[in-house]
């Protein structure tokens, strides 16, 4: 899907136009180094019929809107009457204070392009501050970038509730017209014994490529017994099968007791591979869980991990996360590989049974919905330390920058939902300014 980030530098000519054309070509030269496609103008807009000129037959899914100088409210009135995407508000650092001519005055006409952004609607909108070349700025461009990507590539996500959440595990479920109206996602349903019948129909020979491509990215699988070898690369082939003809880019399955009771093999390494095919898998049907997941694996570019926070070691300053054997294979520590084990509870395989590797850095995220139905992001970060396996099933253990114990007697208190992703790389500035896209809370800790 094409983005298109459009760059709308204004001003007015009464101010000090080298100046002013100095700041316009960085600004252009930095944001180019962000996305070499970022449209740019010729010239400054340094009149509305310019500016109207240049926003002729364009369909941004990001503007950038900097006052080279000062610009009446006009300016940017103009641009919201034309689209509702995300807009970055950037106010360019005053060049020189000597007690002479005032050359740029971008503060002021910040503040008027942000009282029409408040009169259209209470339209919400990112705001940074400074000259081109500072490194807040340009990483202030980096997140509203990453965040308008992501944003758009949600109206083209098609997410599966695969059964119902457990009793007790209400906090994962979601309305179509929820998740629709609040963040252009399709949501599909289908029921766990459809998929499970749908398996059933298939023979050895059917799900033989299936079996092989598990054996190729785990470790022990010929430890399981043979028939639930057999019947994983057949539950294996239906979920494949109905992600492919159905484009779903994440989903959120029912797990427990169903592929125990009615299966007799536990669905955990189905997730854990869909996981590493770039497919975002929640077990216990969390839609949520599964969005952030999504949001996750958009920002890394991979797998990422979820699981229930069940530990805390507050002399280190980690938690631990952990869950019953669903993490993608590429995230086990390589000392070990991805093995195969039983589920924890059930006593069953295939399921995932290692513990994760370590990387510097890290972000721990959920997109909770509070009782009142609103939604808000937990953001935390930290590192991922070199630890073994700590329990039966996949763990991952996360040293976080603020004291453990300071997120999540914080987090409890808030009552954040048990399930949190925890992703590769620092992203909470990216994340912090796709919630005030969507205008959500932003809780980080």
């Amino acid at each position: 899907m094409d983005f298109c980030s459009v760059y709308i530098p204004v001003g007015v000519p009464t101010y000090h136009l080298e100046t002013a054309q100095d700041q316009f070509e960085r600004s252009c030269a930095m944001l180019r180094s962000v996305d070499a496609d970022f449209v740019c103008p010729e010239e400054m807009l340094l009149t509305l019929d310019k500016l109207r000129g240049y926003l002729a037959g364009k369909d941004p899914d990001l503007i950038v809107f900097q006052n080279l100088t000062f610009a009446n409210a006009a300016y940017m009135s103009e641009v919201l009457r034309r689209y509702d995407c995300p807009v970055l508000l950037w106010t360019l650092r005053e060049p020189v204070i000597d007690g002479g001519r005032l050359r740029l005055n971008s503060l002021t006409g910040a503040y008027s392009a942000a009282n029409a952004l408040a009169a259209f609607n209470g339209r919400a909108f990112n705001w940074c501050f400074g000259a081109p070349e500072e490194e807040a700025v340009t990483a202030a461009v980096k997140a509203t970038v990453q965040a308008a990507r992501i944003r758009k590539a949600m109206k083209a996500l098609t997410m599966s509730a695969i059964g119902h959440t457990p009793q007790g595990f209400g906090f994962g479920r979601a309305l179509d017209s929820e998740l629709m109206n609040t963040f252009g996602v399709e949501l599909e349903s289908i029921e766990a014994r459809e998929l499970i019948d749908m398996a059933k129909t298939y023979s050895d020979a059917d799900c033989a490529a299936y079996l092989a491509e598990t054996e190729g990215m785990t470790c022990g699988l010929d430890k399981t017994p043979e028939k639930n070898r057999l019947d994983h690369a057949r539950l294996l082939k239906a979920y494949s099968d109905y992600v492919t003809e159905h484009h779903i880019g994440a989903l959120a399955s029912r797990c427990w007791p169903d592929f125990f009771t009615s299966f007799g093999t536990p669905v955990c390494t189905v997730l854990s591979m869909l996981n590493d095919k770039g497919v975002a898998a929640a077990c216990e049907a969390d839609i949520y869980g599964a969005l952030s997941m999504w949001i996750g694996m958009q920002l890394s570019g991979e797998p990422v991990f979820f699981g229930d926070p069940v530990a805390m070691d507050e002399n280190e300053s980690s938690i631990t996360y952990w869950h019953c054997g669903a993490a993608a294979c590429s995230l086990a520590r390589k000392d070990t590989g991805a093995v195969v084990g039983v589920h924890p509870n059930r006593k069953i395989g295939p399921a995932m049974d290692f513990g994760c590797e370590a990387f510097p850095e890290a972000t721990i995220f959920r997109i909770g919905r509070k009782p009142d139905g609103s939604f808000r992001f937990f953001i935390a970060e930290g590192s991922v330390l070199d630890k073994p396996k700590q329990f039966i099933g996949t763990s991952i253990v996360v040293k976080t920058d603020r004291s453990s114990k300071d997120v999540v007697e914080q987090s409890i208190r808030s009552g954040f939902e048990p399930h949190f992703v925890v992703v590769k790389g620092r992203h909470g500035e990216a994340l912090k300014v796709l919630a005030e896209m969507f205008g959500f809370e932003v809780c980080r800790y």
